[in-house]
């Protein structure tokens, strides 16, 4: 079973719960699918076989090399790209994605319609304020679907910061939130830790709830104050690979033909 068909499977069995809805979206939208192609990819120019069906038109996806290999009947050419690059190379095209189609039980299409909504849900950036705690607790009475789910979260986002902590904090001006700091966090990370923050509300079915962000390094005085109380996460370390894949450059997205 990967992450996908446990949630997948959760889905099916309460099709009336929006917040295991959600999380399936979001376990789509974090995993790494092989996109199924019709020739080996030339630069960054990827062409996708296309699956023609009563619903609409799909592209091929899958979550495990080996369900790909299975589809195909062998060797086959693909681009190992995550779920969010995907969606956004599809949106607006009119083209939704076939997951595991007949390979796995999380068979499932996702229509073009979805594969917008996502793409839009995932696009929504968080406010920006400045405030700086003044006291710092325990954190306290959290659903527990929000805390699996952040530490599901924080669990992908490889080589962004060395740890967080979550915690109950009173600000300047006596506001009181739950509070998710990053210690050391990598330059230019700070807005893709935020929208995974955001994420982590929106698709726990939490999305009205508060959690607020905030970033400092292991110097400072505020990083030991955070770990004398909070919940610690420890994010993974980033491991280069070997050579780069389509898609592993958000700046650099590849197009599809």
């Amino acid at each position: 079973m990967t992450p996908l068909d446990t949630a997948h499977a959760a889905m099916e069995a309460a099709p009336e719960d929006d917040a295991v809805r959600l999380a399936f979206y979001e376990r789509l939208a974090d995993a790494e699918l092989y996109l199924l192609l019709t020739a080996e990819p030339e630069g960054a120019a990827l062409d996708p076989r296309i699956f023609e069906t009563s619903q609409g038109t799909f592209v091929l996806v899958f979550d495990r090399a080996e369900r790909l290999a299975e589809f195909a009947e062998g060797e086959a050419p693909f681009a190992a790209l995550s779920g969010r690059v995907l969606t956004g190379m599809l949106q607006g095209q009119g083209v939704g994605m076939a997951l595991n189609p007949g390979v796995a039980s999380s068979s499932f299409l996702l229509p073009a319609a979805s594969v917008d909504w996502l793409v839009e849900t995932l696009a929504d950036a968080p406010d920006e304020v400045e405030a700086r705690p003044t006291e710092l607790r325990v954190p306290h009475d959290l659903p527990e679907r929000l805390l699996t789910a952040l530490d599901a979260k924080l669990a992908t986002a490889t080589g962004l910061a060395r740890m967080a902590y979550l915690v109950e904090a009173t600000f300047e001006g006596g506001g009181v939130s739950h509070l998710l700091a990053f210690i050391d966090a990598t330059k230019g990370a700070e807005g893709a830790l935020s929208r995974a923050v955001r994420e982590v509300l929106v698709f726990s079915g939490l999305e009205a709830g508060a959690l607020d962000v905030a970033f400092f390094d292991a110097s400072d005085s505020m990083a030991a104050r955070l770990a004398r109380v909070g919940l610690r996460f420890d994010l993974p370390r980033f491991e280069p690979p070997e050579r780069a894949a389509p898609g592993s450059d958000p700046e650099k997205p590849p197009k599809l033909r």
